[in-house]
């Protein structure tokens, strides 16, 4: 039995790595509608490897007799459509931040807690966390089992991806410039990203965090357990794909590195490339394109009573954001939680 599935925001690069991993994880589905807005209707988008689709008006299609509709078209915009499509009998699985604090829309990352799921038939809804925020409670929640976690404190190194296609365009065109002699003017940032690192991401908020790190810390708490302190630092970084993270943490009770480890590597999603040697680390690089969040750079924090600190890694476009969005649709089939919306 096959679900009949619509991709909200198919021409932007989240929507394109949904359809990508749908086809790739061979994700049942009878029928993929790719959408987008207006001006993007009737573009030719890819599902597989020789599957063609024709982008369809998001505004004027009824979501009736649809399954799971993956969103990710921008949070104005999911705003208006995404409950449209779940008062129709649409399933939504939304990428973006806007129903993501919400305390009746569950808030989910698959390896984490996936129990959450079961609340979200009160809305129809279930969001997808922020890319930052997803790859550290993959790395997290197996610690937090050996040794309940009090703090922690991230610096992030995100790639421009993570401001679509026109912040990767920038770094594009200005890395270019510079060769050339022909300084480029940011339009997307803030300041020039092309070899430089940008301390802010989202807007400023009156507390002097950007919005960005406002999100690792509530969005953490939601996820994984209230009780945990969070305090980040997020950072623009001029590469393409793949977030990076340097991660400080405060256990309630003692954790050895052997521990750590081990936990690791018995918990979905991670792999653990860690070798106290040249290039023994994995970097945003070679994270790209592959699915799970890779931790190395372990070690003793010695400056708390029981403290680690490490370093993780992972693919933005497909960890965090269109294969978490469709490990989500995956365990609504697993968990029985999802029924035809067309029977």
């Amino acid at each position: 039995m096959g679900y009949k599935v619509a991709v909200v925001g198919a021409t932007g690069a989240v929507g394109r790595e949904m359809l990508k991993t749908l086809a790739e994880r061979n994700f049942p589905v009878d029928e993929v509608i790719p959408l987008a807005s207006a001006r993007s209707a009737g573009q030719e988008v890819s599902f597989g490897e020789k599957k063609v689709l024709k982008v369809q008006n998001l505004e004027t299609f009824d979501f009736t007799g649809t399954d799971i509709g993956l969103f990710s078209p921008g949070a104005s915009i999911s705003a208006v459509h995404a409950p449209r499509a779940a008062a129709q009998g649409c399933v939504v699985i939304d990428n973006t931040s806007h129903f993501r604090m919400e305390p009746d829309v569950p808030l989910v990352v698959p390896e984490v807690n996936p129990h959450h799921l079961a609340q979200f038939r009160k809305r129809n809804i279930i969001a997808n966390p922020n890319c930052s925020t997803i790859q550290m409670v993959v790395a997290l929640k197996p610690l937090h089992e050996v040794a309940r976690i009090k703090r922690v404190v991230v610096s992030t190194y995100q790639s421009t991806s993570g401001g679509g296609k026109e912040a990767m365009d920038e770094l594009f065109l200005q890395t270019k410039s510079s060769f050339v002699h022909q300084p480029a003017e940011p339009q997307i940032f803030t300041k020039p990203i092309a070899f430089n690192v940008i301390p802010h991401i989202d807007k400023f908020m009156d507390d002097g965090f950007t919005k960005e790190e406002w999100k690792m810390t509530v969005e953490t708490r939601k996820i994984l357990d209230p009780d945990i302190k969070v305090v980040a630092t997020c950072v623009r970084v001029p590469v393409f794909i793949g977030h990076a993270e340097a991660v400080h943490v405060e256990f309630e009770a003692p954790i050895t590195e052997a521990q750590a480890l081990a936990a690791w590597r018995k918990a979905p999603g991670i792999t653990v490339f860690d070798k106290r040697e040249d290039g023994g680390y994995m970097t945003p690089l070679e994270a790209a394109g592959e699915d799970d969040t890779y931790v190395s750079r372990l070690r003793k924090d010695p400056t708390v009573e029981n403290g680690l600190a490490f370093w993780c890694v992972a693919d933005n476009l497909r960890k965090g954001a269109a294969l978490n969005a469709v490990q989500i649709a995956e365990a609504l089939v697993k968990q029985g939680l999802l029924e035809k919306a067309s029977a």
